[in-house]
């Protein structure tokens, strides 16, 4: 009993040693940290004494440091903007390669609104009579033309030989003019069929458009697929720096949103719908600028996904001028402003249609936060290489860009089997085209906010084949 008493009484005297060494210790901590941290202090005292003496302050050395700054940041982000498209792009090429679609092909009704188009018209329709589709009807809506079109329209009217070995019946509605939106509508409740595919009537639709593009309609959740629109009037200036837009800047952005099925804009030269996701959204409305990218929004936002199918190909005739172009662009602009607006609620909530949400904030950017960021950026180091003398910099600066450019330029038309001639165009494409695209922006949403009246602006066709 003894030795077990003095057992315990040992074990009882090792544990109220450890407490009081555990009390103890706090107070050495803190000790010793304000002896480090005096003598670090002490040190870095003595060494902005020493240097003091030697350091340069001066107005010039702060812009240096800034433009560096500066420069390095907005590098930064356009990095991750052009490689977070890039990889989205591939994997949804990877994605779309190995991808087995169905055969599915239903009754589809092609709508076409012309308003004075009629130096198209007829070749729009016979690229439409050479669709390799079994199934299919063509409705042309006269919007009002008071050129020659409804002369041009009648004549194609009736039923011709299509290439699928089937009839294609063609009709024509005449109509008070109304806008393109309207027209569109007009056409749908027209039709009887449960898909319609609408586009411009300057546009001329590959062999393959309709058939690419039905085929993804056997998944119930696609409520449209957007086409790829490709340059029809090449071999100029503007045209060709366009042709290099459309592939780089608008066709790989669809194919990264592709892979979440949210694309923020379905072309107006080629759109197919389920005629369900139409009439869920409310039909195309006319209280914007940009009909197409409203009812994209409204069709996103009433549950449906969006595909992008990059064989569905529809050439259309592009702007040969800068006045014309920069024309195109500003109602572009203000009609995706126009959109945002009316949709301002779930840009701000998330929690209604996070997609919908996404879609709005990556308009948002697209539309307003870049260009200003491009515009503000070019002022800046441009102003800074003349004043400061950084030319060398800038240099470096512009041809990283090119350099860019050109590798993002090489992958898309390899990509789309496009014509490599374009791809020299990247070196002036962004100094250059996208940096006026983008103050034709900045204005437009300068005048959006101002509440300026504006009119549609119709583009002057040729007539190119």
């Amino acid at each position: 009993m003894n030795l077990n008493t003095k057992i315990k009484r040992t074990i009882f005297t090792i544990e109220n040693r450890e407490d009081q060494g555990s009390v103890s210790n706090p107070e050495q901590k803190y000790l010793r940290r304000i002896l480090v941290s005096g003598i670090v202090s002490l040190l870095l005292i003595l060494l902005i004494v020493y240097t003091l003496p030697y350091t340069i302050l001066s107005f010039n050395s702060l812009i240096e440091y800034a433009v560096i700054v500066a420069l390095v940041i907005f590098l930064f982000i356009l990095l991750v903007r052009y490689f977070a498209i890039l990889i989205f792009a591939y994997l949804y090429l990877n994605e779309y390669t190995f991808k087995k679609n169905g055969n599915f092909s239903p009754f589809v009704s092609i709508i076409i609104p012309v308003f004075n188009e009629q130096k198209v018209i007829r070749q729009s329709i016979k690229s439409l009579l050479q669709q390799d589709y079994p199934n299919y009807e063509i409705i042309i809506v006269n919007d009002g033309s008071n050129d020659n079109t409804q002369q041009v329209a009648e004549s194609l009217v009736g039923v011709h030989n299509g290439k699928s070995s089937s009839k294609v019946k063609v009709s024509l509605i005449n109509q008070p003019n109304s806008g393109k939106a309207k027209a569109l509508n007009t056409g749908i409740q027209y039709s009887k069929a449960d898909f319609v595919l609408c586009m411009d009537g300057d546009s001329q639709l590959s062999p393959d458009a309709l058939k690419s593009a039905a085929r993804h309609f056997s998944n119930p959740k696609i409520g449209a697929v957007a086409g790829n629109v490709k340059v029809l009037n090449r071999r100029k200036f503007f045209t060709d720096l366009q042709a290099l837009e459309y592939i780089e800047g608008l066709n790989m952005a669809r194919s990264a949103q592709s892979l979440i099925r949210l694309v923020n804009i379905i072309p107006g030269p080629i759109g197919v719908f389920r005629k369900k996701a139409i009439e869920d959204a409310g039909f195309y409305s006319s209280d914007t600028f940009a009909e197409d990218a409203d009812l994209t929004v409204k069709i996103i936002a009433a549950g449906w996904k969006i595909y992008y199918e990059p064989n569905s190909i529809s050439y259309t005739e592009a702007p040969s001028t800068l006045q014309q172009l920069l024309k195109q662009r500003y109602r572009w602009t203000r009609g995706i402003l126009q959109s945002l607006r009316k949709h301002k609620k779930l840009l701000i909530n998330p929690t209604i249609n996070f997609g919908h949400t996404f879609i709005l904030w990556s308009m948002f950017y697209e539309a307003l936060v870049w260009p200003a960021m491009n515009i503000a950026a070019n002022i800046f180091f441009i102003s800074a290489a003349v004043i400061f003398g950084f030319t060398q910099l800038i240099f470096f600066w512009w041809a990283g860009l090119a350099l860019l450019d050109l590798i993002t330029a090489l992958y898309c038309i390899a990509v789309e089997k496009e014509e490599f001639r374009l791809v020299w165009y990247a070196i002036i494409y962004r100094m250059f085209f996208i940096l006026i695209i983008d103050i034709c922006k900045a204005m437009s949403t300068i005048e959006e906010f101002l509440g300026i009246r504006m009119t549609w602006g119709k583009l002057e066709r040729v007539g190119a084949v």
